[in-house]
């Protein structure tokens, strides 16, 4: 089985890092899976990944996440707790791609994978808070669905069609920018009325001026 090419490991420390900021277990868990079954040559920064104490406690938060991630309000819980887990654990991983070979690019890894790791957790937070101000279920679980999909799918991708990968980050990174802005404007509006009604003023939802709707229902009000 041959070795990663240099696009395919800067693509495999891309996608390490932003996928972590969305799922980290499952991240380590493909990934070893992956070296451990043969299907990619990883680097030998990763291989502690496909060890099988690895595998299998990755394994058992991967279903405990699962389903964590799917409760609304749970959900948004769960991403607090690991604030501070998934950035720094998305750097390293992309930094274990060159640790191997050379010092300075596991270096300049670990800032872009702790960058990406950062920016897709944050719109993943922000978005799923938002979400969680509707009182249906079906929005919150799609939402779940869909970053449990895209995770295999980004890591597959960036070592079958790195450059494609690449084009699809940089697209996905303006998107995620403009999606924390839109959630988080929602957010500190609704923090702001929520403030006002339980200080006894009026509520400034009444108003026409003070448009308050949700970012993902076009009926509901909050």
């Amino acid at each position: 089985m041959p070795s990663l090419d240099t696009a395919q490991l800067v693509a495999l420390a891309g996608a390490l890092g932003w996928a972590s900021g969305i799922r980290l277990y499952l991240v380590v868990l493909l990934t070893g899976l992956a070296g451990f079954m043969g299907w990619v040559n990883l680097p030998q920064g990763l291989h502690f990944l496909a060890n099988p104490v690895v595998l299998g406690a990755s394994g058992f938060m991967v279903f405990i996440e699962f389903f964590a991630d799917k409760i609304p309000g749970l959900d948004s819980l769960w991403d607090v707790v690991h604030s501070v887990i998934r950035v720094p654990a998305g750097a390293a991983l992309a930094a274990s791609v060159f640790s191997a070979d050379s010092s300075a690019m596991a270096l300049v890894a670990a800032l872009l994978g702790g960058s990406l790791a950062a920016t897709s957790f944050t719109a993943k937070a922000t978005s799923r808070a938002a979400i969680n101000t509707s009182p249906e279920p079906f929005t919150n679980v799609g939402a779940s669905l869909l970053e449990d999909g895209l995770v295999p799918l980004g890591l597959w991708a960036a070592v079958a069609h790195p450059f494609i990968f690449i084009a699809a980050l940089a697209v996905l990174l303006v998107l995620s920018i403009w999606l924390i802005r839109v959630c988080w404007r929602f957010l500190r509006l609704l923090f702001s009325r929520v403030t006002r009604i339980f200080s006894g003023k009026p509520d400034p939802g009444v108003s026409p001026a003070f448009n308050l709707k949700s970012p993902f229902s076009k009926n509901e009000h909050v």
